[in-house]
C-alpha cells in the first residue's frame, strides 16, 4: 500500500504534517524543495508521480552549477499535500524540526511536456536508476538528473545539466520560503514548539551560508598563537578594509569543545580561574570553536578601563565582557584561510546573545571618521584589517594594522632610582627593550604614578632586586639606581623618540602582566 512507510513513522495526533492521501494535482506535474532543520540541516526534493511525492533528502542542497554533484538519499514517498507543508515538527516526532517551502513549481521530462508521457518516462527511469527532468520553479530552473550510485539502493546523485539556466553562484543563499518568505529561524520563532531550535538553526544556517562546508576538515588545534597587528601612525579610508575598536584589555583565545573550555592569553597563560564567569558563558555554546577576542571591563558608558580589569577580582567594579572579533575553527573545520569578512559574517550569525560574550562590530571604508569617533569616546584606538585577509596565527602582519589615539609601547622595567622630595618608594623606573638577545636602554619614566601604583610596583620590584645592571651598556641616570631582574613589563605613553633612541616625555600608564619581557623589542609594535 502506498504511503505505508510514511504513515508508520508518524503520530498524526502530535505532528502537524498532512495525513496520507492519494490524489492527483492538476496539470502539469508538481515539484517542491523543502528546507528541513531536523537532526541535520538538509533539503528534501519531491517530485509528483503516480499520486504521491517521490522524495530524496539532499544534505548539501541543490545547485545550479553543473560542475557540482550532490548526494541525494531516497526516502519514503510523501502525500501530495506535503508539498504545501511548512511549519515545525515537534520534539519527539520523526523528523523533528522546522520546515519551509524553499522552492516549488512544475516539472516535465526533457523529451515531452505531456503529463502522461513524463510519468511514463519517469517510471522507466526510476527502474533504470537514471531519471532526467526539467524544473520550472522560482529558484530552480532547467534540466536536472538523478542517477543511482553503486554504493546503496538509496544513494543517488543530483546533477545540473549545462544549459542556459546553469549558474556558478550559490542558489542556497536565497534562504527564505517562497510561500511565507520566512527563514527557518523565522518559522521557529513564530511557533510555540520552536524556541529550543532557534540557536541550532542559526548555527546551521551560518555554516551553510558562510562557506564552512568547503573549509578543510582537521582536528581542533591547541595553544593557538594569535595573529598580531602592526602599529601605524595614521588612520585611513579604504573600501577594502574593515575598522573596529581597539579594545583595552587582555587578548584571549577560547577553545570550546564538548562543553569544556580552554581560555588563555597570547602567551598561553590560563584565564580560566581569573575569569570563570566568561568560561561558564563559553560552555553554553552549541558548537565547537576557536574564538579570538579581548577580555575587557567597561564602565556604565561602555568604555573599557584597564585598571578596572586588573582589579576586577578584588572589587568587581564595572562590567566584565569577552568581545569576540574572530573565529578560527568551527565544528571540525579550519577557517583560517577563509576571508576575514566571511569569518565575521559567520560570527554574527552563530554567536548567541549572552551578557558576558559580545560580538565586536566593525565599519567599512571610513577609517578616519571611525578613528575620530574613537578619540572622542576616550578609546585606546582602532584596528584596521583587510577584508580579504586570512588568519596568520602567531605572525605580525601588515594586513592587520593598529592606530593608537596616544602613542604607547611596552617597556621592560630594569630598575628604579631613589625618590626625591616628597615622593615615596622610588623616583623613576629605568626602562629597556630587547635588541636581539641584548637589553638596551630606551628611557626612564617618573610621571604617571599615584600612591597606589607606587606601592604596587615597588612591592613587585623588591623581590627581584639585583646588584648588577641588566644592560650591557649601563645608562646614565640623575639619581642612584637599584637594578632589578628584567621580568616586569609596563606600558608607557610617549611623544616620539630622540636621535639617541630614548622616549620623549614618557608617562607610565600601567603594568602589563599579560606581556612577556622577550616580546618587548626595539621595533615598533
Amino acid at each position: 500500500m502506498k504511503l505505508k512507510e510514511y504513515r508508520a513513522r508518524r503520530d498524526f495526533e502530535k505532528t502537524p504534517e498532512p495525513r496520507p492521501s492519494q490524489r492527483r494535482t492538476g496539470r502539469p506535474l508538481a515539484f517542491v524543495v523543502q528546507k528541513h532543520s531536523s537532526r541535520r540541516l538538509h533539503y528534501d526534493l519531491r517530485l509528483e508521480l503516480d499520486g504521491v511525492m517521490k522524495s530524496w533528502a539532499v544534505p548539501r542542497g541543490p545547485t545550479l552549477n553543473p560542475a557540482i554533484r550532490r548526494l541525494a538519499v531516497a526516502v519514503e514517498d510523501h502525500p501530495l499535500d506535503y508539498r504545501e507543508f511548512e511549519g515545525v515538527i515537534p520534539q519527539g516526532s520523526y523528523g523533528a524540526g522546522a520546515v519551509i517551502i524553499w522552492d516549488r513549481g512544475s516539472y516535465h521530462h526533457p523529451a515531452s511536456e505531456d503529463r502522461a508521457e513524463t510519468e511514463k518516462r519517469m517510471r522507466a527511469g526510476l527502474k533504470k536508476g537514471h531519471i532526467t527532468f526539467i524544473l520550472d520553479g522560482e529558484k530552480l530552473h532547467g534540466e536536472f538528473a538523478l542517477i543511482k550510485t553503486k554504493f546503496s539502493e538509496k544513494s543517488w546523485l543530483l546533477l545540473k545539466a549545462r544549459d542556459r539556466a546553469a549558474r556558478s553562484t550559490d542558489v542556497l543563499r536565497a534562504n527564505r520560503s517562497v510561500a511565507s518568505h520566512k527563514t527557518l529561524e523565522g518559522v521557529l520563532q513564530a511557533s510555540p514548539e520552536g524556541g529550543a531550535g532557534v540557536r541550532q538553526v542559526r548555527l546551521r544556517e551560518g555554516i551553510e551560508r558562510g562557506g564552512v562546508k568547503d573549509a578543510p576538515k582537521v582536528p581542533m588545534p591547541h595553544d593557538v598563537k594569535p595573529m598580531l597587528a602592526t602599529l601605524v601612525k595614521e588612520p585611513f579610508d579604504d573600501p577594502d578594509w574593515l575598522f573596529e575598536v581597539k579594545w583595552d584589555g587582555y587578548r584571549a583565545i577560547a577553545e570550546v569543545r564538548d562543553k569544556s573550555v580552554s581560555f588563555y592569553t597570547r602567551n598561553a597563560t590560563s584565564l580560566e580561574r581569573k575569569f570563570p564567569e566568561i568560561v561558564e558563558s563559553l560552555k553554553k555554546l552549541d558548537f565547537e570553536a576557536i574564538l579570538d577576542g579581548e577580555v575587557v571591563v567597561v564602565d556604565d558608558k561602555g568604555r573599557p578601563d584597564f585598571q578596572m580589569l586588573q582589579d576586577y577580582r578584588k572589587n568587581r567594579a564595572g562590567h566584565l565582557l569577552y568581545y569576540v572579533f574572530d573565529i578560527l575553527y568551527l565544528d571540525n573545520h579550519d577557517l583560517t584561510q577563509m576571508p576575514l569578512v566571511k569569518r565575521k559574517e559567520l560570527l554574527k550569525r552563530i554567536l548567541p546573545k549572552d551578557p558576558r560574550i559580545r560580538l565586536s562590530g566593525f565599519v567599512r571604508k571610513t577609517g578616519k571618521a571611525f578613528f575620530r569617533a574613537a578619540k572622542r569616546q576616550g578609546l585606546e584606538g582602532i584596528m584596521s584589517k583587510r577584508a580579504e585577509s586570512t588568519y596568520q596565527a602567531g605572525k605580525r602582519s601588515r594586513e592587520w594594522l593598529k592606530v593608537k589615539v596616544v602613542p604607547t609601547r611596552e617597556a621592560v622595567i630594569a630598575g628604579f632610582t631613589a625618590p626625591r622630595g616628597s615622593r615615596k618608594k622610588f623616583g623613576a623606573l629605568v626602562l629597556g627593550a630587547y635588541q636581539g638577545k641584548e637589553l638596551v636602554y630606551i628611557g626612564h619614566v617618573g610621571s604617571g604614578f599615584d600612591a597606589r601604583l607606587l606601592d604596587e610596583i615597588h612591592a613587585k620590584l623588591a623581590p627581584i632586586v639585583r646588584k648588577t645592571s641588566p644592560f650591557k651598556t649601563e645608562p646614565e641616570t640623575n639619581e642612584p639606581v637599584t637594578w632589578a631582574k628584567p621580568s616586569l613589563v609596563g606600558e608607557v605613553g610617549f611623544h616620539g623618540w630622540t636621535d639617541s633612541g630614548v622616549m620623549r616625555q614618557p608617562v607610565f600608564l600601567r603594568l602589563r602582566p599579560d606581556k612577556r619581557v622577550r616580546e618587548v623589542t626595539r621595533q615598533a609594535e
